[in-house]
């Protein structure tokens, strides 16, 4: 019987695999089989070539059309192969000459269920590698993507595997780990620019998820969504068919409130969006996914009576070649952040040929709605801006029982932070603990620059203050209410306004309506902000116009103005009141007679 078998996962990546297999061939040990498993790459033929070109039987080529997951894939390399012993390569990984050999000397040991080698370049997990690592074949199977999909491969199978034995290191390095963008693990980790949507768009993923990353927390899409799965919607024969395009960010459910008004929904979706910018096949159902390979034509066979464009500077250059296509279609264009960082990118003229073009334009504020009026003067007429935030929920999140406040049982202030710890650093935190204030953090992510910036004070503010900093997994919209409105208040972002009233000067924070915002008032929660005064600061004007803030310049300011809603409730009341207004469906309506209107001009 040959010793061990080698599995081989390859999903688009042919222009690595004949390195990888050259390694494998030149292996010392030469008692192997292997099994190179296609797991529906967009580039068949290039794979299967490569298979060919070595002519050797010991390589044997399986694939099927659809990519089905990781887990999936090895689980069909392991039923398949009859050998006692089993070894990984992936197509993008490469193995020394002495790796198998290496490998196969540690499981000569009878005790020894699980090998592995030394990586020529740190992988930064905290579980072994695929590339590294050789086993017994048992009845242990990989988990698969209907129960999660995750980069940390000890969840998958490790953990398992170890139960039954001891792991044994080869005290060598025989393999290399090739870090590139194109990696599974790189389309899972925000760290690496990616999360479930890049994944979802990578592996073109039509079911809902269970996700995992090693980055942030766990996602449940499968329930999350199971409601709207299965709702009815009214037949949408005589509705508008409007085509989606670009990605929906967060809450992207809200675009079902059209569905429940008889309107016919598709979309068309970038390939360049962030982990946290939702693209389809969306995970809640009926929205028709327009193949992306072949856009053009699937838009001119669709003939949709408006092109819907959204949302963030990632979206702008696809959103562009759509309008361009297609100039003759009404085209609507809701623009969120930021146009600061089109600049930064060299995308601003792509931008205001949307914002110009389009024939309306819907932003997140009235103050970047008139920041584009000023920086577009005289190319761009005022009548066709609006403002709609393009991150507000659907509605159905709000029908939620609340909980009890923490404080109403021990007295002291609970303010939450659900995301990025904006403005929020050790010596800010420690002050507000010596004030009796207790912060709480919710789904915190590891991620490049601001939105991982907690990971350099997080754990001196617990060793600090291990009873006023508390550390919560992310909270999802089904727990919005009931996870959150245990608390006092919640922190949007902390920063120091310096535009005078100048809008020509303002910045992201000035102009942004921070995506938290309904997702605190739909939890009944006051805001707490910090006054910036003579400047022009979006997201402030609304709490005092609704009278949802709780605003400061220090932290005693905080401290005085926690003690007063603790005693009144009154931020609590206001956020109550209005909360119904910082959602989708409350704009529904007008967003439809906005797509009448821009059809009817035409």
């Amino acid at each position: 019987m040959t010793a061990v078998g080698v599995l081989v996962p390859v999903y688009d990546q042919a222009a690595f695999l004949p390195r990888a297999l050259e390694g494998l061939r030149a292996q010392e040990s030469a008692e192997w089989t292997a099994l190179v498993l296609d797991d529906g790459s967009p580039d068949p033929e290039e794979v299967a070539d490569v298979v060919a070109a070595l002519d050797d039987p010991r390589v044997r080529l399986v694939r099927w059309a659809d990519n089905r997951g990781l887990g999936a894939t090895l689980n069909a390399g392991l039923d398949a192969l009859d050998t006692p012993l089993v070894a990984y390569l992936p197509a993008d990984d490469v193995w020394s000459p002495d790796h198998l050999a290496a490998l196969l000397g540690c499981l000569a040991a009878p005790d020894v269920v699980l090998a592995r080698s030394g990586l020529a370049e740190p992988s930064d997990t905290l579980y072994e590698q695929l590339v590294q690592v050789a086993h017994r074949v048992t009845g242990d199977r990989w988990t698969e993507r209907a129960t999660l999909e995750s980069d940390d491969l000890a969840r998958l199978m490790w953990h398992r595997l170890r139960a039954r034995g001891r792991t044994a290191d080869t005290g060598r390095v025989t393999c290399s780990w090739t870090r590139h963008p194109g990696q599974r693990s790189a389309a899972l980790r925000e760290s690496r620019d990616g999360g479930l949507n890049v994944f979802r768009s990578r592996y073109r993923v039509r079911e809902p998820l269970r996700f995992a990353s090693t980055d942030g927390g766990d996602v449940d899409e499968v329930a999350r969504y199971a409601g709207f799965r299965t709702r009815a919607y009214p037949p949408a024969t005589g509705g508008l068919s409007v085509l989606v395009v670009g990605e929906l960010a967060l809450n992207p459910e809200r675009v079902l409130a059209l569905a429940e008004r008889g309107t016919r929904l598709s979309g068309l979706w970038t390939t360049d969006g962030l982990g946290d910018a939702t693209v389809g096949p969306l995970p809640f159902g009926h929205v028709l996914d327009l193949p992306r390979d072949r856009w053009r034509d699937a838009v001119r066979e669709l003939a949709p009576d408006v092109v819907w464009a959204q949302l963030n500077w990632r979206a702008v250059p696809f959103a562009h070649a759509v309008r361009s296509a297609f100039p003759k279609l009404p085209f609507v264009w809701t623009f969120k952040e930021a146009p600061q960082r089109s600049v930064v990118r060299g995308e601003w003229p792509l931008l205001a040929e949307l914002v110009c073009g389009a024939d309306a334009s819907l932003f997140a504020t009235e103050e970047e709605r008139d920041w584009f009026a000023l920086a577009l003067s005289d190319r761009v007429d005022p009548a066709r801006l609006g403002v709609l935030d393009g991150d507000l929920p659907k509605r159905d999140w709000l029908d939620a029982p609340p909980t009890p406040k923490l404080s109403d049982a021990d007295g002291q202030p609970h303010a939450v932070v659900a995301g990025r710890p904006s403005g929020l650093n050790l010596d800010w935190v420690l002050a507000l603990a010596a004030r009796g204030v207790h912060t709480h953090l919710y789904g915190q992510v590891r991620a490049p620059g601001p939105k991982g910036s907690w990971t350099g004070w997080l754990d001196a503010a617990l060793a600090a203050a291990p009873g006023f900093v508390h550390v919560h997994p992310p909270v999802g919209p089904e727990d919005w209410v009931r996870g959150l409105s245990r608390y006092d208040a919640g922190w949007l972002h902390r920063f120091d306004s310096a535009n005078d009233g100048d809008l020509r000067r303002a910045t992201w924070d000035d102009l942004n309506s921070p995506a938290r915002l309904p997702v605190y008032l739909a939890a009944g929660l006051p805001l707490l902000q910090q006054a910036n005064p003579g400047s022009l600061v979006s997201v402030e004007r609304v709490l005092r116009r609704d009278g949802t803030g709780l605003f400061y310049r220090s932290a005693d300011d905080v401290a005085d103005v926690l003690a007063t809603e603790l005693a009144f409730r009154r931020g609590a009341a206001a956020a109550l009141a209005v909360r119904e207004q910082h959602t989708f469906d409350a704009h529904a309506d007008r967003v439809l007679e906005l797509f009448r209107s821009v059809l009817g001009g035409r």
